[in-house]
C-alpha cells in the first residue's frame, strides 16, 4: 500500500456528492468517481478492480458512516473481501494511520514484498498494517510472486523496466498490480505511468 492522494477538485467534491445508505444511483457516481482517481486500482491490496470484482465504497473510518462528518476524505474504492474484513474490527486497532497521512510511505516501509513500520513503536502505522492485513501472508506471497515473475519477464524483454512496464499497461492494465512494489522493486513511478480514466 503506498500513500493515498486525494484531490482538492475531486468531482465528488465539485458536484457535493454524500453517501446515501441504500441510494446505489447516488452512491454509483461517488464509486465511479473513486474508480477513476484511483486509475482502477483498490487502494489496499493495490490490485486492479477489474469488471468482475466486487468493489465497495469503503468508509475508512466507519463510526463516521451516515453521519455529517463522513466525506469524501474517509471514501476508497476497494475490493470487497478487503472491506468485509476489517469491517468489525475498527474498534480494536486505535489510534490509528490515515492513508491520506503526508509521512505515510516514511512510517509504513515497503521490504522485498513485506510491509512493516518504520519505527516499532509507531502504534498508528503497526494498527494500520494489521487492520488492513497489509502484512496478509498469501497477499504478501502473491505480491513476492509478482515481483519475481515481472523480474524474469522483464530479464527476457531486454528493455528498461519504464519500456516493460508500458507495455502491459498498452497490452492490458490488468497485468499490472502492487504499485509500490513495483516503485520500489524497479524504480519507477508506475503511477505517473498508468493513463488516467
Amino acid at each position: 500500500m503506498r500513500r493515498v492522494i486525494k484531490k482538492d477538485d475531486s468531482e465528488v467534491i465539485k458536484k457535493d456528492l454524500g453517501y446515501i445508505e441504500g441510494n446505489s444511483n447516488n452512491n454509483l457516481k461517488i464509486s465511479k468517481i473513486l474508480y477513476k482517481e484511483q486509475k482502477g486500482f483498490c487502494i489496499y491490496t493495490e490490485e486492479y478492480l477489474g469488471r468482475a470484482d466486487a468493489r465497495d465504497i469503503e468508509h475508512f473510518n466507519p463510526n463516521l458512516k451516515g453521519t455529517i462528518q463522513d466525506s469524501y476524505l474517509n471514501w476508497f474504492l476497494v475490493k470487497h473481501q478487503w472491506n468485509k474484513e476489517k469491517s468489525s474490527k475498527w474498534e480494536d486497532y486505535q489510534p490509528i494511520l490515515h492513508p491520506t497521512a503526508t509521512n505515510f510511505d516514511e512510517r509504513i516501509v515497503y521490504d522485498s514484498g513485506d510491509y512493516h513500520v518504520s519505527e516499532l513503536d509507531d502504534e498508528e502505522a503497526t494498527n494500520l498494517i494489521k487492520l488492513l492485513k497489509l502484512d496478509d501472508i498469501i497477499l504478501a506471497d502473491e505480491r513476492k510472486k509478482y515481483i519475481q515473475r515481472k523480474a524474469k519477464e522483464l530479464s527476457i524483454y531486454g528493455v528498461s523496466p519504464e519500456e516493460f512496464f508500458k507495455i502491459l499497461i498498452d497490452d492490458d492494465i490488468k497485468q499490472i498490480s502492487y504499485l509500490r512494489a513495483i516503485n520500489e522493486e524497479f524504480g519507477i513511478d508506475i503511477w505517473s505511468m498508468i493513463p488516467e480514466l
